[in-house]
């Protein structure tokens, strides 16, 4: 949509929220410029055009010449975004405790999914359900799509067609181009005429050709809003930046430069976002600083720079890249925390006993020197040794060497601290996942040649409760404050009763228990935890048991952080990849100088949009691994595996491959022996005649019959069930 359009479709919008704002009354569009602020020729053109479309639309009517008011049955229309299902039909999202709205794919009138649209409700009552029908798009969410183009000779179409699209785009002779036959392209809506079978597009660039791992990622970053590369002008001023270690700035911080200090990351990491230093005391006490990267000091705020973080608000982690938040100058280079290099950072430093209580505790920006680069083998190895003896020599596969003494006994400490802190977690209710990651060896051509699974060993657990207690302690320090100042929380509300119970019903079918009735619920859910853990269903109760949680968000309204027992909670040490951490930065900062001069109300909205964000990123995220999953599975067709069913619904069964966790649909047509009906309460499909059933967790035999890299799909068919 070019931009004067995008304009007008505003205007339009905010003429029909005056009118809806004083339902009785009758404006002429003198009296709506006023209201809307608007005095300039062409913005009184654009709210003459609206009157005349929305009169048109039934939705305004004119009472006398150039006088307009709403349609007497304006009341019953509804405004709202629209959700677009795989079939093409959609349902207007209405708030909590009413009903959604059905819109039949004949009257979506041109919306597509996400759209902010205005709907008027049909009289239909045999189906049992409300439905409605688009009268107006008030906004369209989403200006770009990606598709196949299928050039003609005079003209093209770019097949957009997929799960929440129903549509494909008419591409004009001039649009053409030199765009390639079946070359999988990002086309821009311009226009839907109302006699158009589809809307027009314009093609914008190439992303190569479907089904290459360069052009699907592409496609996902795409998809998802996340691009690659920085624009020009936020390249040239970083390039610009101070990035020198000054002693002016040295003197204004705490200097821990002659503390032992170290990094522990993946040892494919480049951007280290926090150290961790270790200084012995007198009396068995332990001095242990959460050192973490101060991006603040280089991204100010209101800079090209700071615009841009804001935007894409995270780093995004696909499986054969990263697409960062910050300019690898910064990423990788000025605020990575890398071994032997004088670094500024923002510090949570704590004094604590033998029994890992807290004594004293300082918040604020130092200056480091990390003396070792770890990777979480290398200190796993360190941690197994047996003997604990000084001077281990680590001996892992590209490199040898000998730890010092001094961070030999640190880590060696720092594991015994961090498993009191995981077990004073623990008793206090929070939920203990040992998630399994799915990751994989490429070749080099970026190929996945094998998956493997990593889960979470001590020297993980090691980095991750001084990381929650850093998060912790700085959300209860600026928490606690009287008077109440507005601060960034990660907070994480109470779990859905519904999805328990039936959390409750599918762990008892795998022959579980969980007590819902005990006021120590979260006991429960970790008993069930830790007893499946390793079973082959350990995967499905995990996965079970995160969608009955709710999503973790951030916002300026602390509620707590149910799944980790916390009262107050942020994030606070990973401001390389998380905007959010910057913001706390700042405001740390800011409330320590006494400049309390905060928009609570900007705060919120950059928690929203973080939010967001986030939630984007983990399903870009999500549709590398399945691409990943389904490119592995390409050479395996009509192959047999055993698996376990990960979900049923009334399109069938999805079946996890045991070896690999790759998952794949078997749909209900071609499930052979009965006719088989979807059983909402038990999750199950149920055969008519036989009432043979499957259900989530039973273990079955499939062969893989597709390999659908364009749909990120595998399907398979049932085989004989295994024993």
């Amino acid at each position: 949509m070019s931009k004067k359009k995008k304009i007008d479709r505003n205007i339009q919008a905010k003429v029909l929220s005056v009118f809806k704002a004083s339902s009785s009354k009758t404006f002429n569009y003198k009296q709506i410029a006023s209201k809307l602020s608007v005095n300039d020729t062409q913005g009184r053109n654009a709210i003459i055009k609206s009157l005349g479309k929305l009169t048109a639309q039934k939705i305004l009517k004119q009472t006398s010449p150039g006088k307009y008011t709403l349609s007497v049955d304006q009341n019953n229309y509804r405004e709202g975004i629209i959700d677009v299902n795989s079939s093409g039909n959609g349902y207007l999202l209405m708030p909590e405790g009413v009903d959604d709205i059905f819109i039949a794919r004949r009257n979506l009138n041109r919306a597509f999914n996400g759209d902010l649209v205005l709907v008027y409700p049909l009289n239909r009552k045999k189906s049992g359900r409300k439905e409605g029908e688009v009268v107006e798009v008030l906004e369209r969410k989403q200006q770009n799509f990606i598709g196949i183009l299928d050039r003609k000779k005079e003209f093209g179409f770019v097949n957009t067609r997929g799960n929440k699209m129903y549509t494909d785009f008419f591409i004009e002779a001039t649009e053409l181009k030199d765009f390639n036959d079946g070359e999988k392209v990002v086309v821009e809506f311009k226009e839907w005429p109302k006699r158009a079978s589809s809307p027009f597009g314009k093609i914008k660039k190439s992303l190569g050709q479907p089904g290459e791992l360069n052009t699907e990622m592409h496609a996902i970053m795409f998809d998802y809003g996340f691009p690659e590369e920085f624009p020009s002008h936020v390249e040239k001023f970083t390039q610009k930046l101070n990035t020198s270690i000054e002693e002016n700035e040295i003197a204004r911080r705490r200097d821990f430069r002659n503390k032992t200090t170290f990094t522990i990351d993946p040892v494919t990491a480049k951007d280290f976002d926090d150290a961790i230093s270790f200084f012995p005391l007198p009396d068995n006490k332990t001095e242990i600083g959460i050192h973490i990267a101060d991006v603040s000091h280089y991204v100010q705020p209101n800079s090209v720079l700071d615009e841009e973080a804001y935007d894409r608000a995270t780093s995004v982690y696909l499986v054969d890249r990263v697409v960062p938040m910050l300019p690898e100058m910064l990423s990788n280079g000025v605020c990575s925390l890398r071994p032997r290099e004088e670094k500024y950072t923002f510090s949570a430093v704590f004094v604590v006993d033998e029994n890992m209580q807290i004594e004293k505790e300082w918040f604020g920006k130092t200056v480091i020197f990390s003396d070792h680069r770890f990777s979480y083998d290398e200190v796993q190895f360190i941690l197994d040794t047996e003997d604990n003896k000084v001077n281990a020599e680590v001996s892992l596969t590209d490199k040898s060497y000998t730890v010092s003494e001094e961070i030999f006994s640190a880590l060696i400490k720092l594991d015994v601290f961090a498993k009191k802190l995981r077990k004073t977690r623990t008793s206090k209710g929070a939920l203990s996942f040992d998630r399994v990651e799915v990751k994989f060896n490429l070749d080099s051509q970026d190929n996945p040649e094998s998956i493997y699974f990593k889960s979470s060993k001590d020297a993980h657990k090691l980095v991750e409760e001084f990381m929650l207690l850093a998060n912790r302690r700085v959300a209860e320090f600026i928490g606690k404050q009287k008077p109440k100042k507005p601060f960034v929380y990660r907070v994480h509300d109470l779990p859905d009763e519904d999805k328990l119970i039936n959390l409750k019903n599918i762990a008892s079918n795998l022959g579980y228990q969980l007590n819902l009735e005990s006021k120590n619920i979260n006991g429960s859910l970790n008993n069930l935890l830790q007893e499946s853990h390793g079973k082959r269903e350990q995967q499905l109760i995990d996965t079970l048991t995160i969608r009955s949680m709710s999503k973790a968000v951030y916002t300026t309204e602390n509620i707590g952080h149910y799944g980790l027992a916390f009262e107050h909670y942020t994030h606070f040490t990973s401001p390389i990849r998380r905007y959010p951490d910057v913001l706390v930065h700042r405001l740390v900062a800011s409330y320590m100088n006494e400049h309390n001069q905060i928009n609570p109300k900007a705060l919120e909205e950059a928690c929203i949009h973080s939010s967001n964000r986030e939630q984007l990123a983990t399903k870009a995220e999500r549709d590398s691994i399945k691409y990943m999953q389904v490119k592995f599975m390409e050479d395996k067709i009509d192959q047999s595996f055993n698996g376990v069913i990960s979900g049923v619904t009334d399109r069938g069964i999805y079946v996890e491959i045991i070896e690999n966790k790759c998952e794949g649909l078997v749909k209900i047509s071609e499930i052979k022996g009965d006719y088989f009906i979807y059983d909402e309460q038990s999750h199950s499909l149920v055969g008519e005649k036989t009432q043979k059933n499957y259900q989530l967790g039973d273990l079955v035999q499939i062969t893989v019959k597709k390999a659908d890299l364009l749909r990120r799909q595998l399907d398979f068919i049932l085989t004989e069930p295994t024993e």
